[in-house]
């Protein structure tokens, strides 16, 4: 579990209510690599997220064996701040009470970083804003945008996060990211996974991606991680986790599975 370069969790339990959500999941994020985890709704893929984030303890006297390691060292002796200057998270319905310009809502991805002059924050915000394809909204009021066009804001204040200070830190950085493409539009669903596949491999960016789009996860994903009762049960290449077997597990329908016919290696998954 302490391996000094990945994101992992092992046997992570979590009960709600009389209800268990999670039952030993365990699985492991690399620098550099994305995984989409999948799973039906209510399965657990965002408890699980909520966990890599260190928004849900973990019961250490029930389960001793459970726990989130990130880059070698336990989340649990690390302080919140510490741990966002590593790890940034896009929760599934970002909230923001506040009405701010669309600049000051991603120069926010900042704010771990203290040691950072003003024109270095302007610069990752510039940058940032252009990466998410909202550098047209930079002076507009937060609120006033759509559900797209906020989703886009946030994913541009988390890529700040994560590359803040990116140069001086020889660690793997992390992305959690729950439904980035949920309010998107297909033109912004490839732009945003287009993003995500170029920060992984040119930054050494771990980036664990929640999605509902299965063909979505086949074609971004260097793996897909299944989530059913409780636990991930295989976590490999698309090619050999989206089997017609592991679907239905997963979802309880029949469905069929054959090569992609633009990329090759790749699975196209057909419902009904």
């Amino acid at each position: 579990m302490h391996d000094p370069e990945s994101f992992s969790a092992s046997e992570v339990h979590v009960k709600r209510g009389q209800g268990t959500v999670l039952a030993g999941a365990s699985f492991s994020l690399a620098p550099g690599e994305v995984i989409s985890l999948l799973g039906a709704n209510g399965a657990g893929k965002s408890t699980l997220l909520s966990v890599l984030a260190g928004e849900i303890k973990l019961d250490a006297a029930a389960h001793p064996r459970a726990g989130v390691s990130l880059n070698g060292a336990p989340i649990s002796a690390m302080s919140l701040s510490r741990q966002a200057r590593s790890r940034a998270v896009l929760p599934q319905t970002p909230g923001l009470g506040f009405d701010l310009d669309v600049k000051e809502v991603v120069a926010m991805g900042a704010y771990p970083f203290r040691d950072l002059s003003a024109p270095a924050v302007q610069s990752l915000t510039h940058s940032a804003l252009e990466k998410a394809d909202v550098a047209h909204l930079a002076s507009r009021r937060y609120l006033e945008l759509s559900g797209g066009e906020q989703q886009r804001v946030q994913f541009a204040r988390v890529l700040v996060q994560v590359l803040a200070a990116r140069r001086a830190d020889p660690q793997g950085r992390y992305m959690l990211l729950d439904e980035p493409t949920a309010s998107l539009d297909p033109l912004h669903q490839q732009t945003l996974l287009e993003t995500v596949k170029e920060l992984a491999q040119a930054e050494r960016i771990g980036i664990l991606l929640i999605l509902h789009d299965v063909n979505l996860a086949a074609l971004w994903s260097d793996r897909v991680a299944l989530l059913s009762e409780g636990v991930i049960f295989v976590c490999d290449e698309p090619a050999k986790a989206l089997t017609p077997g592991n679907l239905h597990k997963v979802y309880g329908v029949k469905v069929h599975v054959m090569e992609h016919p633009r990329r090759p290696g790749k699975p196209l998954v057909v419902f009904g």
